[in-house]
């Protein structure tokens, strides 16, 4: 069988993804049950909670054709991810050639940590530091990380992730983390496993933290971007989960809308999650003559101070395909 073959037997028997495909057939000649189905339980996932996060929406996704674009193809050309965050749709796709990027260094810390040394976190993580108390959580939150080492900044990150209240990443204006402390019940801290299933995959992507505009100096037409932005807030109390101290609102949006647009001309696959507001609508409804499309999904959202406003909101996923 080509590897054409491989990919496609893949799709039909399995209900793979054709890009995770791609990476399984090119990887090996063994499709025996047994082989496919170990891959498949030992693929990793996101190793952090993330509001947001797009594992609800993938068969979403899926369901309307849209993901991933069947045109693009996943062993020549690269899959872009510029506000990574959890990864969820990283995780799903896992591409074999793949840049990744965030604007918070805190995050992308803890990225390069598990790929460079694994081993050195998962001891970190299970020094005794980091139990589940609160005053060791008000300690550990406390600390400056600009004092700490990338090891202990990484391990700090994940361990403030699964024990904070509902996973949320918030920050003040001065950029330090004050998500107040989460009731669980035994929290599993440190998922060693998926850890070390996640060093695995990271291993050849390139991780970087800039802006998100690097991708108009490295992708090139036939990549895949996929842009899930911090979300125009949809009223004016809405955007309390601040992703950094920085703001994301009308001024970036317009600009993260324009560089949508020159990608598309460069001829990029391009899928793009928002608020499905008024002023995000605005921004992409005027390029439908340019086969840009706006789509509705709904996705569960729990994080609401009033428990009446928690449940199903639409959001935006705009594709040029």
């Amino acid at each position: 069988m080509t590897v054409t073959d491989r990919v496609n037997y893949l799709v039909e028997n399995y209900q793979l993804n054709p890009v995770f495909a791609m990476r399984i057939a090119s990887e090996n000649n063994d499709l025996s049950h047994g082989y496919i189905d170990s891959l498949l339980k030992e693929k990793p996932k996101p190793f952090v909670k993330w509001v947001g996060g797009k594992r609800q929406l993938l068969s979403q996704f899926k369901e309307k054709g849209l993901y991933p674009p069947s045109g693009f193809n996943s062993s020549k050309n690269t899959y872009f991810e510029p506000f990574v965050g959890g990864g969820a749709v990283f995780f799903d796709l896992l591409p074999m050639k793949a840049s990744i990027n965030d604007i918070n260094s805190e995050l992308v810390a803890t990225y390069n940590s598990i790929r460079s040394d694994v081993d050195s976190l998962i001891e970190e993580l299970h020094s005794g530091e980091y139990i589940y108390d609160k005053e060791v959580f008000l300690d550990i939150r406390a600390q400056k990380t600009d004092t700490i080492s990338d090891l202990k900044r990484a391990a700090r990150f994940i361990y403030l992730n699964r024990t904070a209240f509902n996973g949320m990443y918030r920050v003040n204006k001065s950029g330090q983390f004050n998500v107040p402390f989460g009731r669980y019940t035994n929290p599993q801290i440190c998922d060693e496993t998926n850890l070390r299933r996640v060093a695995h995959v990271l291993k050849n992507v390139q991780i970087s933290n800039t802006s998100y505009k690097y991708v108009l100096d490295q992708a090139k037409k036939g990549d895949f971007v996929y842009f899930d932005p911090p979300y125009y807030p949809v009223s004016r109390t809405a955007s309390f989960t601040a992703y950094s101290n920085n703001g994301f609102l009308q001024k970036e949006q317009s600009e993260l809308r324009d560089t949508f647009l020159e990608l598309h001309n460069r001829g990029c696959y391009l899928m793009l999650s928002n608020s499905d507001t008024p002023f995000i609508n605005s921004l992409f409804e005027p390029l439908k003559d340019e086969g840009i499309t706006i789509h509705k999904v709904q996705a569960g959202r729990n994080i609401n101070s009033d428990s009446a406003k928690r449940g199903k909101v639409f959001e935006v996923l705009v594709t040029n395909y």
